[in-house]
């Protein structure tokens, strides 16, 4: 069903082929956006935006288009914007979304290079699409969202190099809100929690008790469930549509895993 929250309005979505990406990209599309997603698997991005088109057309309203982009690459994030500006004429939000966790293990395991990589990924391409999409941000008074997670305040076993740039994300989400309230640009971050994606049925199928890794993944949180990328999106589309007073915050969607007191103590 369609509807005219953000009508014509012009999206970038980084990691727009699955999981969170894709339902945000699903969530804007229904409310009458223009929407562009980028990923760095050709087939699935192409694919994934012809189904976007699709519902678009069925309901009249909005429009989606697939751009191959790997973030790592700033001449990927380059032509991202330049082929949305050139398709699209403006950019009204950006939501930086692309990232990856790494497996877990404790710090000894992990090599200086795979931080250095992981940064790059997942911080210092967020920094990239900023700094090359502002321009076109700043003409349109729009808004920019950052996907970090609910570990960069709560911490995470085993997540040390995760944990690290989703909190310098957050960080820097609340820095360039205070730069850009000037220019009318506001700047918000979203904290998942356990979302229910393609990763997470990877390390479900990876698990040595995958039923029992379903059901703790399940248990974590006080509702008793995971999230599902819709209401990831929802979120999403309420910060740029509606939450037009609000700038520099975190917005946590975890379903309460954060909440009360739980076993904590590890003793393998």
């Amino acid at each position: 069903m369609t509807n005219s929250r953000y009508a014509d309005k012009v999206v970038v979505i980084t990691g727009g082929s699955s999981g969170i990406g894709k339902g945000c990209a699903e969530e804007f599309v229904r409310a009458g956006a223009k929407v562009v997603i980028c990923c760095n698997n050709e087939e699935e991005g192409t694919s994934v935006a012809a189904n976007l088109q699709a519902m678009a057309r069925a309901q009249g309203a909005g429009c989606a288009s697939f751009v191959y982009c790997d973030v790592r690459r700033t001449e990927d994030i380059q032509n991202l914007i330049d082929a949305t500006v050139a398709r699209h004429g403006q950019i009204d939000c950006l939501i930086n979304n692309a990232g990856w966790h790494p497996p877990h293990k404790p710090i000894d395991d992990f090599s200086l290079e795979e931080f250095r990589e992981l940064l790059n990924l997942n911080l210092v391409s967020v920094f990239t699409a900023c700094k090359i999409a502002l321009p076109h941000l700043r003409r349109t008074r729009g808004n920019i969202i950052n996907m970090s997670s609910l570990v960069a305040s709560i911490g995470q076993y085993h997540a040390t190099t995760y944990a690290a740039t989703k909190g310098a994300l957050t960080a820097f989400t609340k820095a360039l809100a205070i730069d850009e309230a000037p220019n009318s640009v506001r700047v918000n971050a979203i904290s998942p929690g356990n979302i229910y994606t393609p990763l997470w049925q990877e390390a479900i199928d990876a698990a040595p008790d995958p039923e029992q890794c379903r059901a703790d993944g399940e248990a974590a949180q006080v509702l008793g469930r995971m999230g599902c990328p819709e209401e990831v999106g929802r979120l999403c589309l309420f910060i740029a549509a509606e939450a037009t007073f609000t700038t520099g915050v975190d917005h946590i969607i975890s379903g309460g895993a954060e909440l009360g007191y739980g076993l904590k103590s590890r003793t393998e």
